[in-house]
């Protein structure tokens, strides 16, 4: 039986995947600034507005209906880390604008929030997987499993902004490809 830990699992396969490829792109003197802004719209788009929201809207409330603090423990240091992930996607956002505008210089600040998403995301990646995902599954009933991949599909279906989750991995391929990944 798949289970809901799995699902997002795949999504962090992907989410690495993603990482890899901005880890390639930093130092470029002369980036592509479309390679770029395609990077920060899936984090914005898949890794924040899908993947996150299946763990803020229905995993980690769930977890907590079954015992888990969202104060302390787990689920509070994840919700603490995906607010620091949208501080460095903000950073990056800022920095495209104003490369974009010609300020040469932001390019440094986009690097050095890129560097520190990528750094955030391969330590949260490993905890949830390594550690929040066993708890988890220890805690959830089968049921809870089926109720929350059922949940999954619906956010895929009415809840993506910026295209389908085939779309964020053909872009995902794309960038895989350009960057030699």
């Amino acid at each position: 039986m798949e289970t809901a830990t799995k699902s997002l699992e795949n999504d962090h396969v992907q989410i690495l995947r993603l990482i890899d490829i901005m880890e390639l792109a930093i130092d470029n003197t002369e980036p592509d600034v479309r390679n770029l802004q395609m990077m920060v719209d899936l984090i914005k788009n898949y890794a924040d507005g899908y993947h996150h929201a299946k763990e803020e809207n229905l995993f980690f409330p769930l977890l907590a209906k079954r015992g888990f603090s969202e104060e302390q423990g787990p689920i509070a240091v994840m919700l603490h880390e995906h607010v620091l992930g949208r501080n460095y996607v903000k950073g990056m956002t800022e920095g495209l604008e104003n490369y974009q505008n010609g300020n040469k210089i932001s390019l440094g600040a986009i690097y050095k929030n890129m560097h520190g998403y990528i750094e955030l995301l391969r330590g949260h990646i490993a905890k949830e997987n390594n550690i929040l995902f066993k708890m988890a599954n220890n805690a959830l009933s089968e049921q809870d499993h089926k109720d929350l991949l059922q949940q999954f599909k619906q956010i895929e279906t009415d809840g993506l902004q910026g295209g389908t989750i085939g779309d964020f991995l053909n872009q995902i391929e794309t960038l895989s490809e350009t960057y030699h990944l």
